[in-house]
């Protein structure tokens, strides 16, 4: 059985922010080694999934250009979206309590 060839650069990685796997690998090949950096300068993994599809597929590539495994690649740091609230919201509550 042949074995897998690597996927083409023009390959999507991340659905969401439309990055391919030709810009991922020139970013790689740019320095940014780990995946909250690919995320800052490509919005790879700040879509609506969240990085949910591309995050792994991300650290394969690190840990295949490193030659690490994907295991050692460090993992993003997960920040939940939130949006502030005025502070009196919370002391007033609901109203009916």
């Amino acid at each position: 059985m042949p074995e897998n060839p690597r996927p083409d650069d023009n390959t999507i990685i991340c659905r969401c922010e439309d990055i391919t796997l030709g810009e991922i690998r020139a970013l790689i090949a740019q320095g940014y080694t780990t995946i909250d950096e690919i995320k800052r300068v490509s919005r790879a993994g700040m879509g609506q999934c969240q990085g949910r599809t591309c995050r792994q597929l991300i650290a394969r590539e690190i840990a295949q250009a490193l030659g690490i495994t994907v295991e050692q690649v460090e993992l993003p740091q997960f920040r939940p979206p939130t949006r502030p609230i005025v502070l009196s919201t919370i002391v007033e509550g609901e109203g009916n309590e």
